[in-house]
């Protein structure tokens, strides 16, 4: 029999929130392991549920969700949306601008296919939510991923989007607040990409799926808000600060100077059509949703399970030697790095793989988001409090028994210190003098 291989569209394909660690967990829930997931940001099974107004709106809708939809979605849920826009600050948005998918995952593989021709190029972020990356390659186009610097808090370089422009770039996404490091960027950096798109005539694509997932009192500001003269298309969605993945309930905007891309939307709205429609129960959520009371702040407040939770994880995982991590102010994520002369690591998938097998916990290593280095790994911090723990116990019991296995350059006796004169340090030196 003739073999039938995938089409080679996926060569450059990656989604390893749900690659083969995610299919080793599987194999090993099928022997009966408990698993602790802390790979995916699936809020409802660590007990986080949708607003209960929401839910009973869906279900007093149901009859009424039988039929197809608009293909943009129906008018009640993006007059809600309208109403958002106009709350954040962004003008010029009309019905029209707007359009409902499922999930704001389905409206990003939309608006990149409408966008992008072979050979074009996308400024994607690294470390990135890796479905950017993915939907870029399956449109023909290639993905150019732009440095976040985590020695600056994981702040996008301006240098290094400036030197990564080139005439087949047609746009820049933009991720925040960020998945997977936790930040929120500051205007003044938002300003700074919005001039570089200026500059050169690029779209901005801005995945704010988390503007309402906040700590510390920070505030967001939507980069559509910041400029009237750019083409601008904003993503959002009910998965996360709703609680309600699951829902598959997301909306895209179009907002700034619309006056040369008339094509362009003539592209999406043939995309939208072809589609038919968004999940009609779903988009029946979005207006209780938007207009209802936002649980979510209770959620992220002082005292609130996110943001204790955010702690805990934070200050257990910078107690552990040569785990070092920026502070999350923003959505469900922290990047940790491992300290490459603490921890040798050559193949982190495997490592992670290891550790799975080892503590029964899911982590996804830092090249599943495009990171060049096999010296990170995304975390998300939704379990109850006695489990989050737990599950951070054990991974620094691993991390603590593959010190010893596989010695590093820098050496951390067990006080946590790290010695003074690390073994291999000795030789470096001598090499350095060479």
């Amino acid at each position: 029999m003739k073999e039938i291989k995938k089409s080679s569209k996926l060569e450059h394909v990656l989604y390893d929130i749900r690659g083969p660690i995610m299919d080793k967990a599987k194999q090993m829930e099928a022997e009966g392991r408990r698993l602790i997931k802390l790979n995916i940001g699936n809020l409802a099974v660590f007990g986080f549920d949708p607003p209960e107004e929401v839910m009973r709106d869906m279900i007093y809708n149901l009859p009424n969700s039988a039929g197809y939809s608009d293909s943009k979605g129906i008018f009640a849920a993006r007059k809600a949306v309208m109403h958002y826009t106009q709350d954040k600050q962004i003008e010029g948005v009309t019905i029209e601008d707007i359009y409902l998918g499922n999930g704001a995952s389905d409206l990003i593989a939309l608006a990149t296919n409408a966008l992008l021709d072979e050979g074009d190029e996308l400024l994607v972020p690294t470390p990135d939510y890796p479905l950017w990356t993915a939907v870029t390659s399956l449109a023909g186009a290639k993905p150019v991923h732009y440095l976040c610097d985590e020695s600056k808090g994981w702040i996008p370089s301006i240098e290094d989007i400036r030197a990564k422009v080139t005439p087949r770039t047609k746009g820049i996404v933009v991720i925040n607040p960020n998945n997977p490091t936790g930040v929120l960027y500051p205007n003044s950096v938002l300003l700074d990409i919005i001039q570089v798109a200026r500059e050169n005539g690029l779209v901005i694509l801005a995945d704010e799926v988390y503007d309402k997932i906040l700590y510390d009192g920070i505030k967001h500001t939507s980069m559509a808000a910041l400029s009237h003269d750019v083409l601008t298309l904003t993503f959002n969605s009910l998965s996360k600060a709703y609680r309600a993945c699951g829902y598959r309930a997301g909306w895209m905007v179009i907002s700034g100077d619309k006056s040369g891309a008339k094509d362009f939307i003539d592209g999406l709205n043939m995309l939208a059509n072809m589609k038919l429609c968004a999940n009609v129960p779903g988009q029946w959520a979005i207006q209780t949703a938007l207009g209802g009371y936002q649980s979510i702040n209770d959620l992220v407040g002082e005292g609130g399970r996110l943001r204790r939770q955010r702690d805990i994880a934070y200050e257990m995982l910078s107690a552990i030697p040569g785990v070092s991590v920026v502070r999350p102010t923003a959505s469900l994520y922290m990047f940790p790095r491992l300290d490459p002369d603490v921890y040798p690591i050559e193949d982190d998938r495997e490592f992670f793989k290891e550790l799975l097998e080892a503590t029964n916990v899911v982590l996804v290593q830092g090249t599943g988001f495009n990171w060049p280095k096999p010296d990170h790994f995304r975390m998300v911090f939704l379990p109850y409090e006695w489990e989050l723990r737990d599950a951070i116990n054990r991974i620094a019991k691993f991390l603590a028994d593959y010190r010893r296995r596989h010695p590093g350059k820098k050496v951390i006796p067990e006080d946590g210190a790290a010695a003074p004169e690390a073994k291999g340090a000795e030789e470096d030196k001598k090499a350095a003098k060479k």
